[in-house]
């Protein structure tokens, strides 16, 4: 390559990289209002350990922290998945504040949303994505009952020991919907009326 246009694409690499904010994800498309040799310069970025490459089309650029480089935060990464802010993170873990029984440890997070279903691989991170109608905008006690509820055939915890401690806690099935269709802040289960309390 001839020294000239190897200075100017190396000068158009540097201007790209004063556009990317570390501990940010981006999308291919995103890079496209900064290059004309879009692939190229992220196959650079890539190498020269600026971009870290989560799947096809995806990307984070890593912070540097005391302890080496961080990678981009879920909700950076998903954000940019999805294309969209419309989401809610939920893991298996969140039981476990809720006192009635749960104590595994789960290497999973759950993304609700309104558009992708489901299990993807984002970067050393998975993620099962779960489309659904309505959800709240943060985790709730009463959507974890719910979630918690639905989900009971895939936890660890045996079934019927976590429903009797449910049974044991009227402080917490108070809030749960006693039919099926009715439903906590945007969510629904199949809870019967013998686990509610009057």
């Amino acid at each position: 390559m001839p020294v000239l246009t190897c200075i100017l694409t190396m000068t158009k690499l540097e201007k790209l990289k004063r556009h990317l904010k570390p501990g940010q994800a981006y999308r291919r498309a995103d890079f496209a209002r900064w290059s004309t040799s879009v692939d190229r310069h992220l196959k650079q970025l890539v190498e020269q350990g600026v971009l870290k490459k989560l799947s096809s089309g995806l990307y984070a650029c890593p912070k540097e922290t005391v302890f080496g480089p961080a990678p981009a935060s879920d909700n950076d990464v998903v954000s940019a998945f999805l294309k969209d802010d419309t989401f809610l993170l939920a893991s298996p873990n969140a039981y476990n504040s809720l006192g009635v029984g749960t104590t595994q440890l789960y290497d999973k997070t759950v993304v609700y949303n309104h558009k992708r279903h489901g299990e993807f691989q984002l970067g050393n991170r998975k993620f099962a994505f779960r489309v659904k109608p309505r959800f709240p905008k943060s985790l709730t006690p009463e959507f974890l009952l719910v979630d918690l509820v639905n989900n009971l055939d895939q936890l660890a915890e045996a079934k019927d020991g976590l429903l009797d401690e449910f049974c044991l806690r009227p402080d917490l099935t108070k809030s749960l919907p006693t039919r099926r269709g009715t439903s906590a802040p945007g969510y629904t289960t199949g809870l019967s009326p013998a686990m509610s309390t009057s």
